[in-house]
């Protein structure tokens, strides 16, 4: 195990190549403290301004010989307040620089407010990793458009088959929080032979219920783990549908105060062990004998 180091022509090259949907340009951003001094700020400024003019300019000359690539490039933002990065932001900003950002790649939603008037248009990328679904409305409310949640794998690894609708489907119960999703590999549900989510039209709830999914997790087999996969992805669509309707209608304030006073805050905790470990226990044993 180690590190390599690739230089931007590399990280280029490589984008060139697999022309994916989507391009974060590359930023100083991984070893950033929580507060950096003025000149580690400056500096790590200084790097995403030389790396993006580098990303941007073969992009430009992409097109200009009728070579336009499939990728969008959104521009990553330093996880610092604005003003410590002004002179990026103004980079980007420019007239011959604008028109090829499609984009912000943001790493942290509370510095991210008030962007730069040139860049407030632009859709927003957050590479923040929310934990849990709670934060992803808190990070919406803060402006961010787009979301990379690591907490719907975690789910699935933990057996855990989510259980959430925006907004609620019902008014808050007392002072007993719902929530939001269910341990899988409970013997409680060895029998149960209703879905993993009421009313859920996914292909596991539609053709599999909890009692299935109980039995192929004790079995260790990776069916599990995919009919579970498949009911929690569709969860999460179900709920982005509910918030953009929310937005549409103007309620959306209201309904994120509902969920967070009907929802717990944090997923369940996990009990059983995820596929990748139950393969590594297997291969071990394997190689006892």
């Amino acid at each position: 195990m180690g590190f390599s180091q690739y230089s931007v022509e590399d990280y280029i090259s490589a984008v060139r190549k697999l022309k994916p949907d989507i391009v974060v340009g590359p930023g100083d951003v991984a070893f950033l403290p929580t507060q950096p001094s003025q000149k580690r700020a400056e500096k790590a400024a200084d790097r995403t301004v030389d790396w993006m003019r580098m990303l941007l300019r073969h992009k430009e000359e992409d097109i200009q010989t009728k070579m336009e690539p499939a990728y969008q490039v959104f521009a990553p933002v330093l996880p610092l307040p604005w003003e410590q990065q002004r002179w990026y932001s103004e980079f980007l900003g420019e007239d011959d620089k604008l028109p090829f950002v499609a984009g912000l790649a943001v790493y942290d939603a509370d510095n991210f407010h008030e962007p730069p008037e040139q860049l407030s248009n632009l859709p927003r990328l957050a590479l923040t990793q929310p934990s849990a679904p709670s934060e992803v409305l808190r990070q919406i409310w803060l402006g961010l458009d787009v979301f990379v949640l690591p907490f719907i794998g975690a789910a699935t690894d933990a057996g855990i088959a989510l259980d959430f609708s925006f907004p609620a489907l019902s008014a808050p119960n007392g002072s007993q929080l719902v929530a939001l999703g269910f341990d899988c590999w409970d013997s409680k549900y060895a029998t149960d032979l209703s879905p993993l989510k009421e009313h859920c039209e996914c292909y596991t709830c539609q053709k599999h219920h909890r009692a299935f999914l109980q039995h192929l997790l004790h079995a260790k087999e990776m069916l599990g783990w995919v009919l579970l996969q498949i009911h929690n992805h569709h969860v999460v669509d179900e709920f982005f549908a509910g918030i953009r309707n929310s937005v549409e209608k103007g309620t959306f304030e209201h309904d994120v105060e509902e969920f967070n006073k009907y929802y717990e805050r944090d997923l369940p905790e996990k009990t059983g062990q995820g596929p990748r470990y139950e393969q590594l226990d297997f291969m071990k044993e394997k190689s006892s004998h």
